[in-house]
């Protein structure tokens, strides 16, 4: 946008070798009637037409001034209609959405081969060590060979995450006891109802209170759950509690995370992979205490007779798969909200649900199935009311 026009001195007196010789022809500007004259001060200069003895043998002049300011005002239009986002917005948004993919991927590849395994190998206290062994030994060698930059971390950091550890440990062990006795499809229905457990321990136990919004959104979670597991063709009470105990492990995880990790500059995969080496400390002399090597030797036996050689591949392929996908997860609440990390949480209980049941033809009931969709839709109206 032109704002102004200024005319040197000698534009004005149409001084110039190439102009003298129509001085007669053209007069001065001080003689032109300015009553017919118009003139913008803040937009580009237009010149009228004008009613004078010499108006039409300016009118060549006229239209080139005309065609050179109209350029510019529409140019300065152009530029104002036309928004086009900065670059590194729509980079964020891209690398957004292929966390989210990539983390609903992984933890769909993951089920599968953890429900094989223990299909194969029922020992989910070992399973459970295994994975968590695998992603320490992943990030142990990323910091030794410099493929992540290793967090500065000190007593008080790890002081901090041991209670986040600890309800860690115990909530990733009892899932997978559940998986280990009912189908992957119900064990993620009863975790759909993590909501719930969050807004009871933080009302009765932390004293927090919400709107009614949020306390109206649990009733389709609970009656959903419930419907659920009155209706699964094959209930397992250990599953089911197994399940129940997660859920309420993973708020209290998220309750001391927020609490205890304040201040702490360390990043989502590095503070994932330190919960992870501190969560395999505290896990393996449990895991030895309930199952023992005697027991895994007698099953790996048993499973190797059964499967074959498949069996070592699925335990490698879920240990790895699950380091992968909660590291991801973690590396996206970086990047994201925590409403749209729920919300991505809940797509992510449906892509788990469906997978399982067709890969393993888990038979499911049209009352069981309206249960699971309740609950999950009841898990999407937390997340909104809570917004």
């Amino acid at each position: 946008m032109i704002p102004a026009v200024k005319l040197s001195p000698a534009t004005a007196a149409f001084s110039g070798t190439s102009l003298r010789s129509k001085s007669a022809l053209v007069p001065s500007v001080s003689s032109l009637k300015l009553n017919k004259s118009v003139a913008c001060s803040l937009r580009p200069l237009y010149l009228a037409p004008l009613n004078g003895p010499h108006g039409s043998e300016l009118k060549p002049r006229r239209q080139q001034l005309e065609f050179q300011c109209a350029a510019s005002a529409a140019d300065d239009k152009e530029s104002k209609a036309e928004v086009v986002p900065a670059p590194s917005e729509a980079a964020a948004k891209l690398k957004i959405s292929i966390y989210f993919a990539t983390w609903w991927a992984l933890n769909v590849i993951f089920n599968i081969y953890n429900k094989k395994v223990l299909n194969a190998f029922p020992y989910p206290w070992l399973t459970s060590t295994l994975s968590l062994a695998c992603g320490s030994a992943m990030m142990l060698f990323s910091w030794a060979t410099r493929l992540v930059e290793a967090p500065n971390t000190d007593a008080d950091f790890w002081k901090a995450l041991f209670p986040v550890a600890v309800a860690h440990t115990i909530g990733h062990v009892a899932a997978t006891v559940s998986m280990s006795k009912v189908a992957v499809s119900f064990t993620h229905i009863i975790k759909s109802a993590e909501p719930a457990f969050s807004v009871l321990v933080s009302r009765f136990i932390l004293g927090e209170s919400f709107p009614m919004p949020v306390y109206l959104s649990l009733l389709p979670i609970i009656g959903g759950c419930g419907l659920a597991a009155a209706t699964e063709l094959n209930f397992n009470m250990i599953g089911f509690m197994g399940a129940m105990i997660s859920n309420l492990a993973f708020v209290f995880r998220n309750i001391f995370s927020k609490r205890g990790m304040k201040g702490k500059s360390v990043s989502g995969m590095n503070y994932y992979a330190c919960l992870s080496i501190m969560s395999l400390v505290i896990l393996t002399p449990f895991a030895i205490a309930m199952e023992g090597p005697q027991m895994w030797a007698a099953g790996w036996q048993t499973a190797l007779k059964e499967v074959g050689p498949n069996v070592l591949w699925w335990i490698a392929a879920q240990s790895v798969f699950y380091h992968l996908y909660n590291q991801v997860s973690y590396m996206s609440l970086d990047q994201i909200s925590p409403l749209t990390f729920s919300i991505g949480n809940t797509m992510k209980r449906i892509s788990v649900i469906v997978s399982s049941i067709i890969i393993f033809r888990t038979p499911v009931r049209p009352i069981n199935a309206l249960g699971a969709a309740i609950a999950i839709f009841g898990t999407f109206l937390y997340s909104q009311a809570k917004q």
